[in-house]
């Protein structure tokens, strides 16, 4: 082979690396499967704790991705965070649907699961999930599991 064929496939191989790369980077950013291009409406839910959950999380009912996080804000009258969803129209849910943060495996990302209830009038735009269940954050999961273990060997 000649030096210029030689330079031709080294670069065509560091251009395939690349974007292997930046094809890597984006699904580990989350930032594919979004739902900019499809058609949504905006819910909003509030929380006491939402842990770690961040812009872009996932929304899922049933395992299936239904959603996306658009926001999240702190309400200084409520004392709690609300975060703002958007829902693909494609999928409809009960008023009466309650969500809660989750996480994917034991210290995975978190995500917003929503459970669907028997009303039968659907959320639409700018309405509230009321119905809401905490993240639950390890630390105190650990804290309160020692803090049993230590009153119980000070009580024998």
């Amino acid at each position: 082979m000649n030096r210029k064929l030689v330079d031709l496939l080294v670069g065509l191989f560091v251009v395939l690396g690349f974007s292997a790369l930046l094809f890597l980077a984006v699904r580990a950013g989350n930032m594919s499967g979004s739902l900019a291009l499809s058609d949504t409406y905006e819910t909003r839910a509030r929380f006491d704790n939402i842990g770690g959950l961040k812009p872009r999380a996932a929304v899922r009912s049933a395992g299936v991705v239904v959603g996306r996080v658009t926001g999240i804000r702190f309400d200084d009258q409520t004392y709690q965070a609300e975060v703002m969803l958007a829902l693909d129209r494609r999928y409809q849910f009960p008023k009466d649907t309650s969500a809660k943060i989750l996480t994917s495996g034991l210290l995975g990302e978190q995500y917003i699961g929503l459970t669907p209830g028997g009303d039968p009038q659907m959320l639409a735009a700018g309405d509230r999930i009321t119905m809401t269940q905490s993240a639950v954050v390890l630390e105190n999961l650990i804290g309160q599991f020692l803090y049993g273990k230590a009153a119980e060997g000070g009580a024998k």
